[in-house]
C-alpha cells in the first residue's frame, strides 16, 4: 500500500552493559554544569516551531506548540511559528533556514511501516499542509529527500520530533507493537535526514512533553545524552544504544518505557554539549 498525499497515519499522542557505559560515561560528561544555568543569552538563537494538519487534533497540537514557543522566547530565543492549516513546505523549508531548534509537531511518516517499501520522498521528515488555508486533514507527506536537500540548519542544531508515530521507533496506535529490530529502523531512519541538514541531535518523544529538551539545551551545559535522561520519563531497565547505521559516527539511543513501548530516543553526537549548542 502506498503512502496517500491526503491519508496521514494517526499521530502518537536489564539495561546492556554496553547501554549503561554510554549512560555513565555521558552523565559524568554532562554532570559538571548540569545544575549551574550557563550566563550565556540565548539572544539570536532561532527556533521553529511547526505544527503539522492532524486533523480534529491540531487544535490540542497547537496549544502544547505554542507552549513550547513561550519557553523558548522565555530564554530569549527568536521564534518562528507556523502552524496548521497553513503549514505548507514552502513556509517551512523558508522558515528552517539557519535554525538552531526545530521543534515538529503532527502526523509521523516512517519506516518500516505498513504502507508500502521506503521513499526518500515520503518517509522520515514532515507532514504538513499541501495547500494553504484549506483544512487540517489536507497532509502531503515532504520526506528526508527534501529536508536533507533544501534545509541548512545552523551549526550543531537540534531537531525535536513530538507526538508522531514512528520517530521514536513506535507504532501507530491500534497497532501492534514493533519488535525491537523494526524500532531501531525506524528510529535510526527518522533522524537520518535532519542530520544531514545539519543537525547534531534528534530527540523524540512519542506521547511526553519535550520541555526539558527546551531547558536542557538553555538552562545547562549538559550534554545531549545527559539532557535525554534527565527526563522524569527516563526508565532505565530497558534503554539500550547503537550505533547509527544511516548516518556513520552518530549514536541512537533508545528508552522505551516497557517492552515495545518504544517512545522516547536520540540519535546524533550525544556527547554535544548545551553550551557548544548555544555558542557554536
Amino acid at each position: 500500500m502506498t503512502v496517500r498525499t491526503d491519508g496521514a497515519q494517526r499521530a502518537s499522542i536489564g539495561r546492556s552493559v554496553r547501554a549503561a557505559g554510554l549512560a555513565i560515561t555521558i552523565a559524568i560528561a554532562g554532570a559538571a554544569g548540569a545544575a549551574r544555568p550557563e550566563a550565556a543569552s540565548a539572544a539570536g538563537i532561532k527556533v521553529v516551531v511547526i505544527v503539522g494538519p492532524v486533523g480534529s487534533s491540531t487544535a490540542n497540537y497547537i496549544l502544547n506548540a505554542k507552549r513550547y514557543a513561550a519557553q523558548a522566547r522565555s530564554y530569549g530565543a527568536n521564534v518562528i511559528e507556523i502552524y496548521s492549516p497553513n503549514a505548507t513546505w514552502s513556509r517551512v523549508k523558508a522558515a528552517a533556514q539557519g535554525a538552531k531548534v526545530i521543534i515538529y509537531l503532527g502526523h509521523g511518516n516512517g519506516s518500516p511501516s505498513p504502507y508500502g517499501a521506503f521513499s526518500r520522498y515520503t518517509k522520515d521528515g514532515f507532514g504538513l499542509n499541501s495547500s494553504a488555508g484549506n483544512g487540517n486533514s489536507n497532509t502531503k507527506y515532504y520526506g528526508e529527500y527534501y529536508v536533507r536537500t533544501a534545509i541548512k540548519l545552523a551549526p550543531n542544531a537540534v531537531v525535536i520530533l513530538n507526538r508522531l508515530c514512528y520517530a521514536s521507533g513506535n507504532s501507530e496506535w491500534g497497532r501492534p507493537n514493533p519488535t525491537k529490530t523494526v524500532a531501531k529502523e525506524r528510529a535510526d531512519n527518522f533522524g537520518a535526514g535532519f542530520l544531514r541538514a545539519g543537525a547534531r541531535a534528534v530527540f523524540a518523544e512519542g506521547i511526553t512533553s519535550a520541555s526539558y529538551i527546551l531547558s536542557g539545551l538553555f538552562r545547562t551545559s549538559r550534554t545531549m545524552g545527559s539532557i535525554f535522561t534527565s527526563s522524569s520519563n527516563f526508565v532505565s531497565a530497558y534503554d539500550f544504544h547503537f550505533p547509527s547505521g544511516r548516518t556513520p559516527g552518530y549514536t541512537v539511543w533508545m528508552a522505551p518505557k516497557s517492552i515495545g513501548s518504544y517512545y522516547r530516543s536520540v540519535v546524533g553526537n550525544l556527547s554535544l554539549t548545551a553550551s557548544t549548542f548555544r555558542t557554536s
